[in-house]
């Protein structure tokens, strides 16, 4: 076995934006709790000490010590497909870029993930982002990144807010939500039911080219 990775996902729950999977890959043997000491689930750290881990992940990773990858799956393919094949397409990818050889990978992953089948020596582990280094950083990668892209496209649709909320369901949020209607960055399928209003069209606000 010559690679170890870690696996776990970001934004699955909120309302606008993709999912992102991050995969973290070291040689084995490498001490990840050594390199990246306080390494933690990116739940338990605040924003600024999770831009520090990430850095230094970029730091080592531009060392040839550690690969990393980052793979969205977005609203529009959540509504299509649901948000756990939105999952797993995402993780596939993540994994495939960092471990692309699956015969020398063994994969640990948090909580009930699963990665493609030909990589025949994985682990599921619940609560992995706590006790595993390794997914923690790939817990603190997806999360970083998809917190960054969420601050981007805020610039597209300012109204609602993203880059304080990354998508998630605030109580502004939501108020955005039922006065502007759902913009294309919205996950429709998670909007209806919720929101007494149409989900399935897209408002004339956004038809005038906003």
């Amino acid at each position: 076995m010559r690679w170890l990775v870690g696996v776990d996902e970001a934004g699955r729950g909120p309302l606008a934006g993709p999912v992102a999977v991050g995969a973290v890959a070291t040689v084995m043997g490498f001490d990840v709790a050594h390199e990246f000491p306080g390494v933690a689930d990116s739940k338990k750290l605040s924003e600024k000490k999770r831009e520090q881990f990430f850095e230094a992940l970029e730091a080592r990773a531009a060392r040839g010590d550690v690969r990393f990858s980052v793979a969205f799956s977005d609203a529009a393919y959540i509504d299509a497909h649901g948000i756990v094949p939105a999952v797993s397409n995402a993780l596939a990818r993540a994994v495939c870029t960092v471990a692309p050889s699956p015969t020398h990978t063994q994969i640990l992953l948090d909580g009930l993930l699963t990665a493609p089948e030909s990589y025949i020596h994985q682990t599921t582990i619940i609560r992995g982002d706590v006790t595993e280094p390794i997914i923690s950083l790939a817990s603190i990668a997806a999360k970083v990144m998809r917190d960054r892209l969420m601050v981007r496209l805020h610039d597209q649709y300012p109204e609602y807010g993203f880059a304080r909320h990354k998508g998630y369901g605030t109580k502004a949020h939501c108020a955005a939500v039922v006065n502007l209607g759902p913009s294309p960055l919205h996950r429709r399928t998670f909007l209806h039911g919720r929101f007494l209003i149409n989900t399935l069209e897209t408002p004339k606000y956004f038809k005038r080219g906003r």
